[in-house]
């Protein structure tokens, strides 16, 4: 009997009336996964590739043919934005199932909670943290909502397997199934994904099952891409040069002409069709939406541009996508990593990327916005340099983001190569706050039993006893634990006030906001009180401060015409792959001009490589910047050579990594270049100790929570999660 004969009637129907013409391979190979196996299922395809109604068709259609006493699935999401779009998508195709969909998050009904508590079925969907939330503070309802739960839907597995948030939610499902004695199937949904064994072992976690992943084949798919260049340049005598429309650049009309000559671009380009302008900060997609804006005013051209990122209202964050799913007007939408999950925004004409993605991961995502219902993807790039020809560096002119750029275009497309996902076997942040969920849910615990309930949890497999009992020990000593009389362990009196605050639920770091009022409308939040009188800008609009309530921390603001910046703070954190900067190495040692490539981008290209050929850096190991300083190219990873850089170090050699390209270290060394190669050739063939280096007192990882953790744990966990000697030694070796 072929997939389609198999599925529960009302589907058929809601096949039927929709003109389906069709199942697609990810949806005849999912009802064979789950039809006709035991297994877990993990399926990774494009955006927009039906992967959601893929597995929503068999596993609604066991729970039809086989009712379940408690709630029957639970669908996962990292966002409130995604469940409440599914919802919308499930309730259309279950209403003639009887099968009852129940949202569960901070904004969902209160009488729809307290319904599913009391008469659990159908399906839940739910974010990690209510999920904790629940299992926490709730033990006893989870006892009967889940008793006969049959599958976990994990939506977004790549987004969750970086975060550390896919941890907690390991712990926490894991815990569940200790509860309830229920061993649900697992199914994980996911765009493209570089390393499928690492996907399957990290979602078959605590399941004690195999797991399935049937590759299905997409065929080739047309692109559309284009990358264009603009310059400011940062010195006058370098300024009278042409631009790409013939005109001569007058050296009166200061340094920003690349800036504008770039927003008149994507005002052109972007006229007239939907599209997302993705950018890697806040500040630069507030100030791109700003100057747009700006322009059409000028030009009388609708305003049809808004922002969305994580500081903007979630009201109005809704209303963008509502807007962007509206056929009726080609909204442009600038954001950040929030629009490159699979929230429906319907079809895209394009997509945008300011400057170069952080990674290969992120450009997939991006790219996977568009081209959606059969339309060609279409993407831009764009860049805006500032130049000083008369720099004394001799590597300043190199454009390393530029060349990063093609680098990542040229492994997705070319090589289907996606970073694999670096390890987290000692968080011991999520530790802390799986122990002290453990206890705020189960009272006193002896410390055997709390050490066998929570390093019994799959995540916290290489965590040794020795480790969990210094943790626990500093725990009691700072008072997040105390002793009981029967020598058993509870959550201490500063404890209390962690577990019993909101924010106990999340584990990702998040800067204390001001809520940003106009009247009694929420416009967003920013990270800094700005003075009455400040002007700044939040959402694509322009703001100005009228009064500030500290205590509450709210700015009430009134909006106000013309330009503003806004800063939020942010640490610069990269984090590139040996892969990726060997593909950098490629491009600058090749010839191929890149049809995709702008006239001004190849001219630029030809300039770069001849200055990298030039300058020694792609065949030596050690190349002379000046008298005592190096540049030592190794071509690897960033964690292979920060590895190095502490290994320098601890010779006494000075070192450090230009946090522009994460590409290379500059040494201060007094001696030769030979000399210092031969430094790191030694290094290399040592037998390295890693907890001998001479790491900063307080290195880590960050986290939160690390402020209950003993430095000696921290400093251990950036060693053994961030450091990697072997993989220096493997990729050096092979060069």
């Amino acid at each position: 009997m072929d997939a389609f004969n198999r599925l529960a009637p009302f589907i058929q129907d809601f096949i039927y009336q929709n003109k389906w013409e069709e199942l697609r391979g990810n949806q005849v190979a999912a009802c064979e996964v789950i039809f006709d196996s035991d297994d877990n299922l993990l399926l990774s395809s494009g955006t927009a590739s039906g992967k959601t109604e893929a597995v929503f068709l068999p596993v609604l259609t066991e729970l039809y043919n086989h009712p379940s006493a408690s709630v029957g699935v639970m669908y996962i999401s990292p966002l409130k934005a995604l469940i409440n779009d599914q919802f919308k998508r499930l309730e259309l195709l279950l209403q003639d199932s009887n099968i009852p969909v129940t949202k569960w998050h901070g904004d969902a009904s209160v009488d729809r909670k307290e319904k599913l508590v009391k008469n659990p079925e159908g399906i839940l969907q739910i974010t990690p943290e209510s999920l904790e939330s629940l299992l926490t503070n709730r033990r006893g309802s989870c006892l009967s909502m889940f008793s006969d739960l049959r599958f976990v839907i994990i939506d977004e597995v790549h987004y969750f397997m970086r975060d550390v948030r896919g941890l907690q939610l390991l712990c926490v499902l894991e815990r569940l199934k200790n509860l309830t004695g229920v061993n649900p199937r697992r199914i994980g949904l996911s765009a493209t994904l570089g390393d499928m064994s690492s996907a399957k072992y990290w979602l078959n976690t605590g399941t004690g099952r195999q797991c399935a992943a049937p590759v299905v084949n997409e065929g080739k798919k047309r692109l559309r891409l284009h990358i264009e260049r603009f310059v400011n340049y940062a010195d006058k005598r370098d300024m009278v040069e042409r631009d790409g429309s013939e005109n001569v650049v007058d050296a009166n009309t200061g340094g920003d002409m690349g800036d504008r000559e770039h927003y008149e671009y994507l005002f052109r380009q972007t006229l007239d069709k939907k599209t997302i302008i993705f950018a890697n900060s806040r500040e630069e997609i507030e100030l791109i939406m700003a100057h747009l804006r700006e322009i059409a005013l000028k030009y009388k051209a609708p305003d049809v541009y808004r922002v969305h990122h994580g500081n903007v209202s979630a009201l109005l964050r809704e209303n963008t996508e509502e807007e962007m799913k509206s056929a009726d007007e080609k909204i442009v939408t600038g954001a950040t990593v929030t629009l490159e999950l699979g929230i429906d925004i319907g079809s895209l004409d394009q997509a945008v990327q300011v400057g170069a993605p952080l990674n290969v991961s992120s450009f997939a995502q991006r790219l996977g916005r568009c081209g959606r219902r059969g339309q060609v993807p279409q993407i831009l790039f764009t860049f805006v340099e500032s130049i000083k020809i008369n720099s004394s560096d001799v590597l300043g002119p190199i454009n390393w983001e530029f060349i990063r750029t093609i680098a990542i275009i040229e492994l997705y497309l070319r090589e289907r190569w996606i970073e694999p996902i670096p390890p987290r076997d000692h968080a011991y942040n999520l530790l802390y706050h799986q122990t002290m969920s453990c206890l705020k849910s189960n009272g006193e615990m002896s410390p055997a039993a709390l050490a066998s309930a929570v390093l019994g949890l799959g995540c916290f497999r290489k965590i040794s006893r020795e480790d969990y009992r210094k943790l626990l020990l500093y725990l009691v000593h700072i008072e997040q634990l105390e002793r009981t009389e029967h020598n058993g362990l509870a959550v201490g009196r500063d404890g209390e006030k962690i577990i019993n605050s909101h924010k106990f639920l999340t584990v990702f770091l998040a800067p204390e906001y001001f809520l940003v009022k106009d009247e009694n409308r929420t416009i967003g939040t920013v990270d800094k009180s700005y003075p009455v009188g400040t002007r700044f800008a939040l959402a694509g609009m322009s703001w100005e401060t009228v009064d500030i309530n500290v205590k509450s921390k709210v700015i009430f603001v009134k909006k106000v015409p013309g330009i503003s910046v806004v800063d939020w703070d942010m640490d610069f954190e990269i984090d590139l792959h040996t892969v990726l900067v060997r593909k950098v190495r490629d491009v600058l040692q090749g010839e191929e001009p890149y049809p995709y490539l702008s006239d001004r981008c190849r001219e630029r290209l030809t300039e770069i490589r001849y200055i990298a050929l030039n300058s020694g850096i792609l065949d030596n190991l050690v190349t002379a910047l000046s008298d005592k300083k190096y540049a030592v190219f190794p071509w690897v990873g960033t964690r292979q050579l920060v590895t190095l850089h502490y290994a320098l170090l601890q010779r006494k050699i000075k070192s450090k990594i230009p946090w522009r390209t994460s590409l290379y270290l500059e040494v201060i060394f007094d001696g030769s270049c030979e000399e210092l190669k031969q430094v790191i050739l030694d290094i290399l063939r040592s037998d390295l100790d890693l907890y001998s280096l001479p790491l900063p007192d307080k290195v880590q990882i960050n986290g939160k929570y690390n402020e209950f953790i003993p430095l000696e744990l921290l400093r251990k966990q950036f060693i053994e999660d961030y450091l990697d000697f072997t993989g220096l030694q493997k990729d050096l070796k092979e060069m």
